[in-house]
């Protein structure tokens, strides 16, 4: 019987989220916990579920605060490690006046990028229902032979593999350098979450619905796209549902469609679903907790401190 709902591997990193000037007139950043993975882990664990870490910081300031923040959440880091080579990776976040946002990295190499895969903890991969993945991971090695041995461990040990990519441009010599590399790990996806954005970078299709009928045309038991405003859609091989987005106030759309997955995941886990042709009413129930999660999360500032937990969504749903 596996104990952990959802175990996430990869990079763990400090958001400097731009938060306005000084009276001197100096940009300001403040520092937030973030990484698509860690966020990802971390809504699991505020919904209810258990939810544990694998990833590598940098033994510094930075990495003890990721590490800290974690535990404080309830995510069992036991696969964290601090490397005292290499520093923590920082992503400066600029957000505009509609919530959007521009990233600069600092990550020369990045601690994240140094998980080798006999650094794996392989028994909390063996024990998760569903083991999640993104693909800041694939940049470099050793990290992205570690992605490959950690999804290898996780589908022989019968679990379900988890991939949301994430594409950011600077971190990639190319696009098609991008593209190869995030591609390669659809065909190992039970489920899968890529925004609108990504669409073509992913499928080769522009449109939504074209994209998502590759995903699951390559083999995605159960594929979803978010949609920004417009709210998400997502399909198995018994069809396509599309659900309204939720108006909301934003703050920053920072860890958003982390919230959004991390809630699917926990909804997947702790009701033990099937994703092979899961019939279009629980997509749309699964969905519909995703939205209300996601909506709440963009009211707040920063990824993880925004991510609600299990009561705030169910009385967002019930109003």
């Amino acid at each position: 019987m596996k104990q952990t709902d959802v175990t996430a591997f990869g990079e763990i990193l400090i958001d400097f989220t731009h938060s306005g000037t000084a009276d001197n007139g100096a940009v300001l950043f403040a520092r937030h916990p973030g990484g698509a993975p860690g966020n990802v882990a971390v809504q699991v664990a505020r919904l209810g579920g258990t939810a544990a870490f694998l990833g590598k910081a940098g033994n510094d300031m930075h990495g003890q605060f990721l590490s800290d923040t974690l535990k404080a959440e309830g995510v069992n880091t036991s696969g964290l490690l601090l490397d005292d080579r290499h520093f923590t990776t920082l992503a400066f976040v600029s957000v505009d006046d509609t919530g959007e946002r521009t990233f600069s990295f600092a990550r020369k190499p990045g601690a994240d990028t140094q998980l080798s895969a006999d650094e794996l903890n392989r028994a909390q991969i063996r024990d998760a229902k569903i083991f999640h993945v993104g693909s800041l991971s694939l940049t470099h090695e050793p990290a992205r032979t570690a992605t490959l041995e950690g999804i290898r461990e996780a589908k022989t040990a019968g679990g379900l593999v988890s991939y949301d990519p994430n594409y950011r441009a600077s971190l990639w010599n190319s696009r098609q350098e991008a593209m190869d590399a995030m591609r390669s790990l659809v065909p190992f996806a039970d489920l899968m979450k890529i925004s609108d954005e990504e669409t073509e970078l992913l499928t080769g299709k522009a449109d939504p619905e074209e994209a998502l009928q590759a995903l699951l045309d390559a083999g995605v038991k159960f594929a979803a796209i978010t949609l920004g405003a417009n709210g998400a859609m997502a399909g198995t091989s018994a069809g396509i549902v599309k659900v309204p987005g939720i108006p909301s106030q934003i703050a920053d759309t920072n860890g958003a469609g982390d919230s959004f997955w991390g809630a699917v995941l926990w909804q997947f886990a702790t009701r033990d679903l099937n994703p092979e042709g899961l019939d279009p009413e629980t997509v749309r129930e699964l969905l519909g907790v995703a939205n209300a999660a996601a909506a709440l999360t963009v009211r707040k500032p920063g990824a993880i401190p925004a991510m609600p937990d299990r009561e705030a969504v169910e009385t967002f749903l019930a109003a």
